[in-house]
């Protein structure tokens, strides 16, 4: 392993954690290292590595109930289940109701103090009511990403099953080292597999809804990352 990096530094490339979209925002350009051939904008993966270490950190100033983790996205949904699972974390998964932070009569109603969501579009909705409680958003960004509203990004691939699951295993074990819950890495007992989602045949709704992600573009010129 590399000194002071999570891991190894070509696991990240195996698992396509720096590969991004062919677009760019202009919010994502810092965090770009090079353009492929074929269009596709390729992050740097010392950078990845020491955005999840600042992440990690930052999370674990929380109590784990606190910490809500959002995926709509279907390939993020059990490596946000499974990083929640193993720190005591609450996990949204698939559509976020409307007033889930913001109707205390709802109920759906929870009173996060920090939120982490997959994809700042995709969970747009998640991001809104964070910023309007004042509550800190951490994000998981690719390329094509805005970065408005969000206060701390991990800039990766946040459409790859093998890289959100790589993500937010690293998060999860990171997380119990801060809080002393665990010492050395070899300790954090939970496999990888156990938060990479299962190759299955998707639904019709569920190609439509990845499909549509996939496609849609953020405009450039948006707010820069808020300095913490």
């Amino acid at each position: 392993m590399a000194e002071n990096t999570l891991v190894e530094l070509d696991r990240y490339l195996k698992t396509g954690s720096h590969i991004g979209t062919k677009f760019k925002t202009g919010d994502m350009k810092r965090y770009i290292f090079k353009k492929r051939h074929d269009g596709l904008n390729v992050l740097d993966v010392e950078n990845i590595d020491k955005r999840i270490q600042i992440a990690a950190e930052f999370i674990s100033r929380y109590e784990a109930p606190r910490i809500i983790v959002v995926s709509r996205r279907v390939y993020g949904q059990k490596p946000a289940e499974a990083f929640a699972k193993a720190i005591g974390a609450r996990v949204i998964k698939g559509r976020f109701v409307p007033g889930t932070f913001t109707n205390p009569l709802g109920k759906e109603f929870i009173e996060p103090e920090v939120v982490i969501v997959t994809d700042p579009e995709a969970d747009s909705q998640a991001v809104t009511e964070a910023v309007k409680l004042r509550i800190p958003v951490i994000a998981l960004a690719s390329t094509n990403n805005s970065l408005k509203d969000i206060d701390l990004i991990i800039p990766i691939n946040n459409k790859g099953r093998k890289s959100l699951a790589l993500t937010y295993w690293l998060l999860a074990r990171e997380f119990m080292k801060h809080k002393g819950e665990i010492k050395k890495d070899d300790e954090f007992s939970i496999a990888i597999e156990e938060f990479e989602y299962e190759l299955k045949e998707e639904s019709r709704d569920e190609q439509r809804e990845g499909g549509r992600f996939q496609r849609r573009r953020s405009d450039d010129g948006f707010r820069r990352e808020r300095r913490r």
